[in-house]
């Protein structure tokens, strides 16, 4: 059997991150289209068999009828191809929601709880789906997976290996270790926009096929397979046309707003990628970063941090008798001692004497 794994295409997702960037989370939800067509159209010419979605196909707060419309629309373009829907924390399995109301084609089956079993030509098809927006102690703590001479796939939206998130809820968390007992030939991860995929590995999070922003850096993509039983080859292909990159640049030398304008302007980067400039080293001049961005002629430079500090010698502010130079000593002296890093002790140091 031959398939294609996706997870985390987010519909409808407001990209904020970007969305304060003029139509840049207008754009990227036309690339998103465009993405998942080309899912769709490399189905069709390769003749895949099973289409897994392992979660978060949409975002339940944002997707409107027209998005879902628009996606089983394609998924009526591949009847010949098994589609299987995990529903993930975004777009859960509850009542009143579109898994729940609208009519999917005849080719597409929605999980919609506890691990189900669906058993077809080629294989045994496995799956679970979140029917709320956070799961705890879900089934596959109990589960052990029936003897079959048919290859075993199991698609789960999970937190592989993961914990309660800082706000104390849960996303179907699992261990590695737990999945590995099952002897599963493939599982089919989501909610990691990550993805994890090595040719060796049969426990894949393929990652989110759309970038999201600059805390999601890397390829972003699909990955295919042909599996037998006991016998999976697989690859992973890219399908986001843009790349997120973020890079430092040193401004040590640069002596005035103008200068640090013309030498971002000047860089020399990719067309189809969006970077983020961190700023770094001692600056000689206050920076307005929202100001920067709006000079610059790159539009494809979407953001810019300031990580600099101010050029002082601290070495000589150190050596004076005043408040600042006791200021300067006693914060040296906790670096010496390790309780902070020089990066946070240069930052407190400059607070300090930007005040005095």
């Amino acid at each position: 059997m031959n398939f294609v794994h996706i997870a985390d295409m987010h519909f409808d997702a407001p990209f904020t991150s970007l969305s304060s960037l003029e139509n840049m989370g207008d754009i990227r939800r036309l690339e998103q289209r465009k993405i998942f067509k080309k899912v769709i159209d490399f189905i069709k010419e390769n003749e895949i068999g099973y289409l897994f979605i392992s979660g978060d196909l949409y975002e339940n707060e944002y997707i409107r009828l027209s998005t879902i419309e628009y996606i089983n629309n394609l998924f009526k373009e591949i009847p010949n191809t098994r589609i299987f829907i995990s529903p993930g924390n975004h777009d859960p399995y509850m009542k009143g929601t579109y898994y729940d109301t609208f009519k999917f084609a005849d080719n597409v089956h929605i999980f919609k709880g506890g691990i189900e079993r669906v058993e077809t030509e080629d294989a045994n098809i496995y799956g679970m789906g979140f029917n709320s927006f956070s799961m705890s102690n879900s089934e596959i703590s109990q589960f052990i997976l029936p003897i079959s001479y048919k290859p075993n796939v199991f698609v789960v939206h999970c937190d592989l290996n993961g914990g309660r998130d800082k706000n104390g809820i849960e996303y179907n968390p699992v261990t590695e270790a737990r999945l590995k007992l099952f002897n599963f030939d493939y599982i089919a991860m989501g909610h990691i926009h990550k993805t994890n995929y090595r040719k060796d590995k049969n426990i894949i999070y393929p990652g989110s096929p759309i970038s999201f922003g600059f805390d999601e850096l890397g390829e972003h993509g699909m990955v295919v397979g042909q599996l037998e039983k006991g016998r999976l080859e697989s690859a992973f292909i890219k399908l986001d046309e843009r790349e997120f990159v973020e890079f430092e640049l040193n401004i040590e030398g640069v002596l005035s707003k103008e200068d640090l304008v013309e030498q971002i302007s000047a860089l020399e980067l990719e067309e189809n990628k969006m970077y983020k400039v961190i700023l770094v080293g001692s600056r000689n001049f206050e920076i307005d970063t929202r100001e920067i961005l709006k000079l610059v002629s790159l539009k494809n430079v979407l953001k810019i941090k300031d990580e600099t500090f101010l050029n002082y010698d601290l070495e000589a502010i150190a050596k004076e008798n005043n408040i600042k130079g006791i200021f300067v000593r006693e914060a040296m002296q906790l670096l010496e001692k390790g309780k902070y890093s020089e990066k946070e002790i240069i930052r407190a140091i400059e607070i300090g004497l930007e005040v005095m």
